[in-house]
């Protein structure tokens, strides 16, 4: 019997902030996978090696983690005003399923690079020296990303000083603006989709839970560390080894999901893994970051852990980023309770890694709460670029 060769893809392997994915243009994806669809998520799961049972991903390009499952399509913009548009899809590892349903922050800063890299950002636009803005549309959920990226001799400069918790290498800067970005079209249109900062959200098995649901970044849950029974010092080995406790944070994000309607029942919850995070928040609390790193409660507002696919993240989402330094300029949320000697405008928060810091602006207009744009700072380079190679569906 005659086996038909593997497929060769041109790819770029990048990282993003504190996460890692396969990159695309999305004119070299064959033609059944240019267009959303069943063959366009077979090839994605191949290409990081899903679903896998052994949970390890040997046979693909993922990493089994959350944050280095992902795949990215970028191809030139349709949106007027914007360079590029950028398509995100977070892999399961053990299942087979692509959840297109939000963004990736962390990639976020990825994108621009490769935009530049690849000739989709006009070339008169690209200094010899200096910074180059990349204007990207979030496929995913209709929102502008602004990415400033450093050039240095014409091409993107991948070298530098900028040190970011959560990766092992400083690199250079990339700035990002996050336009806009509360309300991502579901749960009824509003930044807080109940209409309040704070709500009772009674979960079998949990306890009625204070929690503040809000769609800024991506739509997020946040609960206090206490009301679970939790320090907020934790780091993944407590989280992440303790079945019962990951069955609880399931269960809060199923019946947060339904009353922020983002799902009509809870049952939907398994087919739509990546939104919404749980958060959970504590005051600041001296702690040893995984990395062996002191952080001390004076240089931080607050501590907070997010949940990705099911786990304990192992630094911050960047689009929960966006969400904490949202709700942290509310008065009254979740998240705004426990932050102590916060910024106007910033708020610095640590997370298992280490700390970050997040710029919001929120403001209320006409009774309701608006977030005209949230500011981070990652870093971003390619790994590996060439040929991804795939068995043939």
């Amino acid at each position: 019997m005659r086996h038909p060769p593997q497929l060769r893809i041109p790819a770029t392997y990048m990282r993003g902030g504190t996460s890692k994915g396969v990159f695309f243009r999305l004119e070299d994806l064959p033609e059944d996978a240019r267009t959303p669809g069943p063959a366009r998520d077979a090839l994605l799961m191949r290409v990081i090696g899903s679903p896998d049972p052994y949970g390890k991903h040997t046979d693909g390009m993922g990493g089994a983690t959350s944050s280095t499952s992902k795949c990215v399509i970028i191809s030139r913009s349709r949106q007027p005003g914007h360079d590029v548009d950028y398509l995100y899809g977070q892999v399961a590892i053990d299942s087979a399923f692509v959840d297109w349903s939000g963004n990736c922050g962390n990639l976020s800063s990825a994108v621009g690079p490769f935009a530049i890299a690849n000739g989709l950002v006009d070339a008169a636009r690209v200094p010899a020296d200096g910074t180059c803005t990349v204007r990207i549309w979030q496929a995913n959920i209709g929102k502008t990303i602004v990415a400033h990226v450093p050039v240095s001799g014409g091409q993107v400069q991948e070298t530098g000083d900028f040190e970011l918790d959560g990766v092992t290498f400083p690199a250079a800067e990339v700035r990002l603006e996050f336009l806009d970005p509360a309300d991502e079209g579901e749960g009824g249109g509003a930044m807080f989709p109940t209409g309040r900062v704070v709500d009772t959200l009674a979960v079998p098995g949990v306890g009625d839970l204070q929690v503040t649901m809000i769609n800024a970044g991506i739509p997020t849950v946040f609960v206090e560390a206490a009301a679970l029974g939790l320090q907020g010092t934790e780091l993944q080995p407590a989280i992440n080894g303790d079945a019962a406790l990951l069955a609880r944070f399931e269960a809060i994000r199923a019946h947060a999901a339904v009353r922020m309607g983002l799902l009509d029942d809870i049952a939907g919850a398994a087919s739509r893994q990546h939104t919404p995070k749980v958060a959970f928040v504590s005051p600041p609390q001296d702690y040893t970051a995984s990395s062996g790193k002191p952080v001390r409660a004076a240089d931080v507002d607050l501590l907070v852990r997010a949940m990705s696919m099911g786990k304990l993240h192992h630094a911050m989402m960047g689009t929960c980023a966006v969400a904490i330094a949202t709700a942290a300029a509310v008065p009254g949320t979740v998240v705004q309770r426990v932050s102590a000697g916060r910024e106007t405008g910033a708020v610095r928060f640590g997370h298992p890694s280490g700390t970050l810091r997040v710029g919001a602006e929120a403001r209320q207009v006409d009774g309701q709460w608006q977030v005209t744009r949230a500011v981070m700072s990652r870093s971003a380079r390619v790994l590996m670029e060439g040929q991804v190679r795939v068995l043939p569906g």
